[in-house]
């Protein structure tokens, strides 16, 4: 997390705004063709490997590895060969001009790379190699901070399209390297096996490529919105806020969630185990994301010039509200991987389709009268709606309700960051900054304390925490 934020740094002071913009542009358009040529391979790969490896079915988990190889080779040439068909139409649609058409195109080229990178990364995750997970996350954050920052202090916005493919290469390499070293059953497989096998895979993947384009297709044109509605300035102001607020949240989801989404789905046929699993998982993640966000919310002016420059200043009050909607997709996380671990796909798609269309509507509604402020509003509104829809869903699928510590964690978080909101309206930045982070300090000392309960007393967290100066005052339990 803090070579991203180092890298965010670098890249805004050398292509600024205008170039951030024209990033937050092209990644959506790879999102949307990175989730199409995947045909959610990853996401049902994970499954499938973790389930074998639940049963130490070695056999098992050799096979679906070879097959899960071929296929994203296959796919990732189809999505790159596609990506460069429709470039013309895309530049069209994105900018008003076919003047990105050749960009776009080459951008077929990080397509293949990150489907291959997809397939050894899914491998990792089912069989929960989680120190190769985070190694190898963090390997590919510095060679592709480095790579990009020497490009861009090059080549300028120019190199925004060399950066984004030299990364796609990085991150294939370190997923390879890792993902080679898990030892392997020796199966014989033919072609003909493999893609007789990748039906299952791709039955199930077929429910994640429609609610993944669906989300991809409703970023990319909620971008496409504020750049026509606005400017290219204007969709770098937005993704900054929106990559600053989400960054500390997605690496504690992707943390958890590396682990997570495997365990669940081993325990799939034993609702009270998945229950008992999603409100640990919500608790955990409460605590180890609340301190952040609610800094966040005291320093937002403060965090925009620490992490980009003055031409970002608006972004300070956009990132306020993304905060609030990543409150709500750290409580939404856990539920949504109940319904995939139970292998209900449909019901997955229809909720991600409703959610992606409200989030664009209410774009779409807001801008006009509000501009960025309402596009960071509609943020905060979809994981509003999302808790709601899910925690019904998952009430009917597997009898969920958030448990009593749950709700007490609740309890004590909402009243201080609506008391952290209310002094940044009351004072000015300083003493609101001042204020907040007072309060943040507080919540972590007590999110640390309660953390710290839960995990085993010599937990390598738990001695990680024994070593800090003073820390047997604050627990004395420790």
């Amino acid at each position: 997390m803090a070579i991203g934020l180092v890298r965010t740094k670098l890249v805004a002071v050398l292509i600024g705004p205008a170039g951030i913009g024209l990033v937050g542009i092209y990644l959506s358009i790879t999102a949307m063709a990175n989730t199409l040529a995947g045909m959610g391979i990853q996401t049902s790969g994970v499954r499938d490997v973790a389930k074998h490896h639940g049963d130490q079915n070695a056999a098992g988990i050799a096979a679906t590895v070879i097959t899960l190889r071929r296929v994203c080779w296959l796919t990732g040439i189809a999505g790159a060969l596609l990506l460069a068909i429709a470039a013309p139409w895309i530049s069209q649609l994105s900018f008003g001009s076919g003047e990105y058409t050749l960009s776009i195109a080459l951008l077929g080229f990080t397509i293949f790379f990150n489907n291959l990178a997809g397939g050894q990364t899914a491998i990792l995750q089912g069989t929960r190699r989680i120190g190769d997970l985070a190694r190898k996350q963090i390997l590919g954050a510095i060679l592709g901070t480095i790579v990009s920052v020497v490009l861009y202090a090059w080549l300028g916005m120019n190199g925004i399209v060399p950066a984004l493919i030299a990364l796609s290469v990085m991150t294939l390499a370190v997923s390879t390297y890792y993902s080679r070293k898990i030892p392997l059953a020796k199966v014989s497989m033919n072609w003909k096996q493999s893609l007789m096998d990748a039906g299952g895979l791709l039955k199930f993947g077929a429910s994640m490529v429609v609610a993944g384009l669906v989300g991809a297709g409703a970023t990319y044109a909620i971008r496409a919105v504020i750049s026509n509605e606005l400017d290219l300035q204007a969709v770098g102001i937005y993704t900054a806020a929106f990559t600053l607020s989400g960054m500390f949240v997605q690496f504690v989801l992707q943390a958890m969630g590396a682990d997570f989404y495997p365990r669940l789905t081993a325990e799939s046929d034993d609702h009270a185990a998945m229950r008992r699993m999603i409100n640990e998982q919500t608790e955990v993640g409460l605590l180890l994301a609340f301190p952040g966000l609610l800094a966040t919310l005291a320093l937002a002016p403060w965090v925009i010039r620490l992490f980009y420059t003055a031409e970002f200043a608006p972004a300070a009050e956009m990132l306020k509200w993304f905060v609030v909607g990543c409150m709500g997709k750290v409580l939404s996380f856990p539920l949504g991987y109940a319904l995939l671990a139970k292998g209900q796909g449909k019901t997955f798609v229809v909720t991600e389709s409703i959610f992606h269309l409200f989030h664009f509507l209410t774009v779409l509604v807001l801008i006009q009268p509000l501009g960025l402020l309402g596009a960071a509003m509609a943020f905060a509104a979809l994981y509003i709606l999302c808790c709601i829809v899910l925690l019904l869903l998952t009430r009917f699928t597997i009898k969920f309700r958030w448990s009593p510590s749950v709700l007490a964690q609740l309890f004590w978080m909402t009243p201080l960051a609506v008391f952290v909101l209310s002094i940044d309206l009351a004072f000015n930045d300083l003493v609101s900054g001042l204020l907040g982070s007072a309060t943040a300090l507080v919540a972590g000392l007590v999110c640390t304390q309660q953390l710290s309960i839960r995990l085993e007393k010599n937990h390598r967290v738990n001695r990680a925490i024994r070593s800090l100066p003073g820390a047997k005052l604050i627990l004395p339990h420790l």
